[in-house]
């Protein structure tokens, strides 16, 4: 991964959006579940950024992946994140943009969070557990 040029590293998303859903940690145990509250920032058609460049200007919390930060949020990516499995030793699935050469085809799959979103500012911070979801694909 430390040898990826940026365009190498940026090809390695999926285009799924699920690292953009909300996501609430255990204090005792550490787990993570996923939420269908999405960041502001998410299309919920594309499931891409709708500030991209800008992200953590506009969303400070927004986790910026590099190489260098696997170590400390891997737990904290979707488990079909290509990140996380490249990080782990594993293979991209074979819905993966990479592998189909489509990038329809993580949608297709039923992996995305298309369609299933809800915005951060419709739903108060402390209701949020209401809304913890199965990560799609897993």
């Amino acid at each position: 991964m430390a040898q990826m040029t940026p365009k190498e590293w940026e090809a390695l998303c999926d285009g799924c959006g699920k690292c953009c859903l909300n996501k609430l940690q255990d204090d005792a145990t550490g787990e993570v579940a996923l939420t269908r509250i999405a960041c502001r920032l998410l299309d919920d058609t594309t499931c891409q950024c709708t500030s991209y460049p800008t992200r953590k200007a506009l969303v400070p919390e927004c986790i910026r992946l590099t190489p260098g930060t696997m170590d400390k949020v891997a737990y904290f990516m979707p488990a079909t994140c290509a990140y996380r499995l490249i990080h782990q030793g594993k293979p991209l699935h074979w819905w993966h943009p990479l592998i189909s050469g489509d990038r329809r085809t993580v949608h297709q799959a039923g992996v995305s969070a298309r369609g299933l979103t809800i915005p951060e500012v419709e739903v108060p911070e402390e209701d949020w557990e209401a809304y913890i979801i199965r990560e799609p694909g897993t």
